[in-house]
């Protein structure tokens, strides 16, 4: 089917519907687009307007075939395509997204971090490099960076955004708690863990309630 230009919110929710998917693929052949709203508390219609703008409408009583709905939603937020990622602000946070491995199945190859207190280049045990900030410009033009992550305080997150985007940067992955000032043509994604910590609460709470129910 043709794939058509969605809003940004309902870009925003694809990776949800993604993530739930993956994690009950294995015992769920077919999945309804009310079993996806009811998981992840958000309204029928909506879910189904989302899903059929990028994937069609599934099929009266088995709704979608879980296989196929991953793939055509990996296909449509472009997993399949990796593209290369740094981090500034090295520090717990940002060296443990650094480490972690399993940003490349959705399509992000975080290749370095840098942090304006390393005076050297610092090489970790997982082999990822940390390196002064001095060198963040030559770095982005040699290695063809897409995605910038920050994981600095929200004092200094608006000054690191404006670097980034100095640097050709157009998409910004915001770890820090504040609003940034960005151009029209930077796609900009806050992540707030406290947030998100009180939606899995919310979930939790929402499964032990149907537990108890049945």
């Amino acid at each position: 089917m043709k794939k058509l230009s969605v809003g940004r919110a309902t870009l925003g929710r694809l990776p949800l519907y993604l993530q739930y998917i993956m994690s009950i693929s294995k015992d769920t052949p077919n999945i309804s687009a009310t079993a996806i709203a009811e998981a992840l508390d958000l309204g029928e219609v909506q879910v189904r307007k989302d899903l059929g703008q990028v994937c069609g409408t599934g099929k009266p009583k088995t709704g979608y075939v879980t296989a196929e709905l991953i793939r055509q939603l990996e296909e449509y937020l472009g997993y399949k395509k990796l593209s290369h990622g740094i981090i500034v602000g090295a520090g717990q946070l940002g060296t443990a997204l650094l480490n972690h491995d399993g940003f490349q199945r959705f399509g992000l190859d975080i290749i370095a971090a840098f942090d304006k207190k390393a005076d050297t280049v610092i090489k970790l045990k997982s082999g990822k490099v940390i390196y002064p900030m001095e060198q963040l410009t030559d770095f982005c033009r040699l290695y063809d960076i897409h995605i910038g992550i920050i994981t600095v305080p929200e004092e200094a997150a608006q000054e690191v955004c404006d670097i980034l985007i100095k640097k050709q940067i157009k998409a910004i992955w915001n770890f820090a708690r504040c609003t940034l000032v960005i151009p029209n043509d930077v796609i900009v994604r806050n992540e707030d863990l406290a947030l998100s910590l009180a939606h899995l609460n919310k979930l939790i709470s929402k499964m032990d309630e149907r537990s108890e129910s049945n």
